[in-house]
């Protein structure tokens, strides 16, 4: 790509950029209240949740909201009640699996407890993801298709690296798990990747519940040397694709609308910091 054809790209994806943001910021389900936890407003619960925690110590009703709290008197912390509530989730079928796996609940800012992932969307709960932009030195990108049996967007193409941060785990922390899992990576792999930041937070209805995620990029390049290779099963290929044939795989609608909004931001930066030419 000549530096004609970069300045050419750079408003076209600034505006599918734009059109990808607004699609993506969407409001709650219908029915849903909102949530808190310990008193700070933590999310949006839906209406088929809040249906089945009538009996659920430590939850309250109310017609306006929702709200989970400890429960000395039963010696109930409120770690206890969460594991109840994604249990009794789980019992009445408004989950979509079980993944055993704790992400940290958040509610104006701070860190409340930790809840089973499965429960995180019904509750419309905030998570925070992480993404790999991993470049080739010749200015190629590394891209992963996702698994077939993968219960959200199967068979779609995705960043090479892309995953929830788990409980009690920081976000960098994160990224080198999920790099490792998903490619292959170790940290002197990717020692030269760019700190973290924040695209932006995410609000999306799902048939489950409600998305409401902080989308996090790391950009790197990768050794030639360096072959990725999926590890923990969830991708069924991975590949190297030039620009061009990135953005053709865009418009065609290939990727998954958090991995679009990822690469098309990774793009405009390069192209603004002169590294797509």
């Amino acid at each position: 790509m000549n530096d004609a054809h970069a300045r050419a790209l750079a408003p076209v994806l600034d505006t599918r950029y734009k059109q990808l943001a607004k699609r993506i910021q969407q409001l709650p389900p219908g029915g849903s209240r909102p949530l808190t936890v310990a008193g700070k407003v933590a999310g949006w619960i839906t209406a088929k949740a809040t249906s089945h925690l009538c009996d659920v110590p430590g939850v309250h009703i109310e017609p306006e909201a929702v709200h989970v709290t400890a429960v000395p008197r039963q010696r109930l912390p409120l770690n206890g009640v969460l594991a109840q509530l994604a249990a009794s989730l789980k019992d009445t079928g408004c989950l979509r699996g079980w993944r055993n796996e704790l992400l940290d609940v958040f509610g104006e800012g701070r860190r409340l407890g930790v809840i089973e992932r499965a429960a995180v969307r019904p509750l419309g709960l905030l998570t925070k993801a992480v993404h790999l932009n991993a470049w080739s030195p010749d200015g190629r990108l590394w891209i992963a298709r996702r698994a077939s049996n993968k219960s959200t967007d199967p068979g779609m193409w995705d960043t090479l690296v892309g995953g929830l941060a788990c409980a009690g785990e920081n976000l960098d922390s994160s990224l080198l798990r999920e790099s490792n899992e998903e490619a292959g990576l170790v940290a002197a792999d990717v020692e030269s990747r760019s700190p973290l930041r924040i695209i932006l937070r995410m609000h999306r209805r799902l048939p489950e519940g409600y998305q409401v995620e902080d989308v996090l990029v790391s950009d790197c390049t990768l050794a030639e040397s360096v072959a990725p290779r999926n590890l923990d099963g969830e991708v069924s290929e991975i590949r190297l694709v030039s620009v061009d044939d990135l953005w053709s795989m865009v418009q065609a609608d290939a990727f998954t609308r958090e991995a679009e909004l990822v690469i098309l931001e990774g793009l405009q930066k390069r192209i603004r910091e002169g590294l797509i030419l």
